[in-house]
């Protein structure tokens, strides 16, 4: 037995070494089939059968496969478990490697490598979330991150310095990160939960960057996108050439490249993210996150606005207040909010069905999408009659002037066409002559035989005329031999062509028979051909004005987050805020969009809460001290919220609210370890602290919750003790600072700008009633022990608590000494010894039995006395 490869074989090896690092689906008829440690992997991964094909090296080669039809349901799967897939497609008919030869293979090839970061597929893409692919380059000092959807054509870049990169990719979340080899970002790429993808230096070189950047979008220069440093050169020409390597050739429609300035943003870092769930549940999943609660978005497109807005609120006061204004404007005219909502409910996914379509795997629902997409938009511009309102008077521009690409696709298109062209069926009637003459054809063969077959009889008078059909000689007109003696004389035998002759029958043709029978015999695959060249040519005619197509796409997103924020501007009373450049933050009545939410669904009401932080003569530092769950960790993260809404361009959850500029935001709450990099809880708090003190400035928004106590106590006093005076000192921000540590009360009397509050209690027969009110001044005490028998601890364990806190407490008064020396003087635990049971009263039916003698009664009294017990157990 040979070892060398069957053709085959050697063909799938050398694809398959051409492109390592991903799974190979090696097209073979109606399967994707997977050979050797790719079908072990595919096969656990996708819990499908394990077979065998062949032998290689005198082994069994594994074999997997997967049906063509279905195969994105098992590239999701395969991408969800982070796998990369290069799909092998038959480049050729098989039917022309037959031509070549029995051992001819045929022609097969990489059309394109699926990625984390360059799905396109509407199965593998969450709708309402964007699908980011970044890039991060670094040339000498300078550093940059790029980002790209190629599913919506966003392409976006920025200066980053790598202390900043971490907090960068939280906020956009990507799917894949590429980075020069070498790099060591796996623990970045991983916190994000980003594919890390290593390129060669040669991919990052950015004067190759600036020749594949033009080739991208046709120009000659990039001068007319802005001016762009080195870095964020190599940063965005490493898309160009990771798209060129996945695609294949068939780039995607990017729009041009926006460069974003570093502080054009408010900062917010990647703990803060995950502690005040913005986008995300701590939990994991978007349930239970601010983005959940507040999305009131009605398309695609305002989703994914609506998280970029979330993620990043902006620090450009004059946008902000625009914004403002809109959302102002809707909530105003409620009617024509609810009308737009209607509209907008009705518009499909222009931006992604426009890149399907621009990398020729789109099909006619993607043109449909376009077409109704542009309908709605021109409906929708013509609600929008205010000039004044800057943002909706540009959208309503944005929406206009696409009546000609409409009128096409209307002309073009069936109401409802079918998912793939292959499948025909999408052209409507009576746009194109020559595909309805072939349709009538194909579905009325018989029809057309039959009217020609009259027009024949009444041509030459022969009433016995028919036009027949035969396995050997196709279509032919059939005479008896007495009437086909005037169809064989002139002019009649120039027109029909004796084909044969028969005992009793004389059979003709014509040369519109003969070209008929040809048209009816491919009718079917001539539509389809035709149904093809259509759909090219539509979507030349849609990707010609892709750049206003896509333009209109962000104008209904646009509208879209405008009216959702202005819905839940009304529906929830929220109030328009006062945003300036100043350092103010008061807040009445304020109250967190989650936990409100939340409550609604409970039919409670959430308690609203003023924070008057700081304004012209009120301190900078609140001092926020109360029992667990009274709601300090609620409190502190709903002003956070409540600046990110107002930076947003939204209303907020408040009576009245004025927020000064807010440059970034910090916030150390709750505790969790980090395993993966060996810190522990305590650590990973030390170190969330340190990047507040060490980089938030006077314009920022630190909330802190219980910093410290990861510790001994007497450590962690004297850490938050320090921080808070660092943060009075140094940093001179705004912020709520909560803390278990009573004796920090005192801070307010030695340092300006500090004061205290708390969140009120009370008391009743010894239970502890949580008011979830915030007050000026501080707790007298903690209310641990209440909470904790409020958890469910044993009575025992809740006594004994009391115990050891009234000696410690006796003790600190009367100056007793350390706590070790008055624990020491404490009697030791005994646990109390189960009481005895007690017996318990017998119950009718026993006594009922007592009384019974067996020996006494009939089979008949038996069946009564089970009748009687039966009632008295009321059965």
């Amino acid at each position: 037995m040979s070892d060398q490869p069957t053709p085959m074989m050697a063909q799938y090896l050398a694809i398959r070494e051409a492109n390592p690092g991903s799974l190979l689906f090696y097209r073979m008829g109606d399967f994707y089939e997977m050979f050797f440690e790719d079908a072990i992997a595919a096969s656990a991964a996708l819990d499908i059968a394990l077979t065998k094909r062949g032998t290689h090296l005198g082994e069994p080669i594994p074999m997997c496969g997967v049906p063509v039809h279905a195969a994105e349901s098992y590239l999701l799967t395969l991408i969800r478990k982070g796998f990369r897939v290069a799909i092998a497609e038959q480049m050729e008919d098989p039917a022309e490697a037959r031509k070549r030869g029995s051992k001819s293979v045929v022609a097969r090839d990489v059309v394109r490598l699926v990625t984390p970061g360059t799905l396109t597929e509407e199965s593998l893409l969450e709708a309402r979330r964007h699908n980011f692919l970044a890039s991060f380059a670094s040339v000498r000092d300078e550093c940059a991150l790029a980002w790209v959807d190629i599913s919506t054509g966003e392409f976006r870049v920025m200066p980053c310095p790598e202390p900043r990169l971490a907090p960068e990719l939280a906020r956009h979340a990507p799917r894949e990160l590429l980075t020069a080899e070498g790099s060591r970002l796996d623990d970045i790429a991983a916190e994000c939960g980003a594919a890390l993808t290593e390129l060669p230096l040669g991919s990052f070189d950015s004067a190759s960057a600036t020749r594949r950047l033009c080739t991208l979008f046709h120009v000659e220069t990039l001068e007319g996108f802005g001016s762009f440093s080195r870095a964020e050169l190599a940063a965005m020409g490493a898309i160009a050439d990771y798209l060129e390597l996945t695609q294949k050739g068939r780039m995607p429609l990017l729009r041009p490249p926006v460069r974003e300035a570093m502080g054009g943003a408010m900062q917010i870092d990647a703990a803060t993210r995950r502690n005040l769930e913005l986008t995300q549940a701590l939990s994991g999943g978007r349930e239970g996150s601010l983005l959940a609660a507040i999305d009131r978005t009605v398309t695609a497109g305002g989703a994914r606005l609506l998280e970029r807005r979330i993620s990043a609120p902006s620090r450009d006061l004059d946008l902000i207040l625009t914004r403002q204004a809109a959302v102002g404007y809707l909530v105003a005219e409620p009617r024509l909010t609810a009308d737009l909502r209607d509209a907008l409910s009705r518009s499909p996914d222009m931006d992604r069905a426009l890149s399907r379509l621009g990398l020729e795997r789109g099909g006619p629902r993607d043109l449909a999408a376009i077409r109704a997409g542009l309908t709605q938009g021109h409906s929708i511009a013509a609600m929008l009659g205010n000039d004044e309102i800057r943002i909706l008077a540009q959208a309503a521009r944005d929406l206009t002037g696409h009546d000609a690409l409409i009128d096409l696709l209307d002309e073009a298109l069936v109401a409802e066409p079918p998912l793939l062209a292959r499948d025909g069926g999408f052209v409507a009637p009576g746009f194109d002559e020559d595909l309805d003459e072939t349709r009538r054809l194909r579905d009325e063969g018989r029809g057309v035989i039959a009217r020609m077959q009259a027009d024949y009889i009444a041509e030459t008078g022969v009433q016995s005329l028919k036009i027949k059909h035969n396995n050997v000689l196709g279509y032919f007109i059939e005479t008896t031999s007495t009437h086909a003696e005037r169809m064989l004389a002139p002019p009649l035998n120039e027109r029909f062509i004796h084909r044969q002759t028969t005992a009793n029958q004389i059979r003709f043709t014509t040369v519109e028979l003969s070209e008929l029978e040809t048209r009816i015999l491919n009718a079917r695959d001539r539509a389809l051909e035709i149904e093809r060249q259509i759909f090219g040519r539509l979507c030349r005619a849609v990707l010609d004005l892709a750049p206003q197509i896509a333009q209109a796409a962000r104008a209904l997103a646009e509208i879209d987050l405008t009216a959702a924020f202005a819905d839940i501007a009304s529906g929830e009373g929220w109030v328009q805020p006062q945003v300036d450049a100043s350092r103010a933050f008061m807040i009445e009545g304020g109250r967190h969009p989650v936990v409100e939410r939340a409550l609604k669904r409970k039919g409670e009401a959430f308690v609203a809460n003023d924070c008057p932080l700081t304004e012209e003569k009120t301190p900078a530092i609140w001092l926020l001290t109360g029992p667990n769950m009274a709601g300090k960790s609620t409190f502190l993260r709903q002003n956070a919220l409540i600046a990110i809404l107002a930076q947003a361009g939204a209303f907020v959850p408040a009576r009245r609210a004025h927020i000064g500029m807010v440059s970034q935001l910090f916030s150390r709450v709750g505790a969790a370890d980090d395993l993966a990099r060996g810190r522990s809880t305590f650590m990973v708090e030390m170190v969330e602290t340190a990047a507040i003190l060490n980089q938030a400035d006077d314009h920022a928004l630190v909330i802190l919750d219980e910093i410290g106590r990861g510790t001994a106590t007497w450590d962690g006093l004297s850490i938050a003790w320090a921080v808070m005076e660092h943060l009075q000192a140094k940093n001179r921000c705004r912020a709520l600072f909560a803390t278990h540590y009573h004796e920090m009360t005192s801070l307010s009397a030695r340092l300006s700008g500090v004061e205290n509050a708390t969140v009120a209690v009370r008391e009743w027969e010894g239970e502890v009633i949580f008011l979830h009110e915030v007050r000026k001044g501080a707790a007298d005490r903690s209310y641990g022990v209440q909470v904790a028998r409020l958890a469910g601890l044993p009575p025992s364990v809740v006594e004994r608590a009391r115990e050891i806190l009234q000696q410690l407490e006796s003790g600190e008064r009367e100056g007793a000494g350390k706590p070790a020396a008055l624990l020491d003087d404490l009697p030791l635990f005994r646990a109390a010894p189960p009481p005895p049971p007690t017996p318990a009263e017998p119950s009718a039916v026993e006594t009922r039995l007592r009384e019974l003698n067996p020996d006494m009664i009939t089979a008949r009294e038996a069946l009564d006395l089970v009748y009687e017990l039966r009632g008295m157990m009321g059965g």
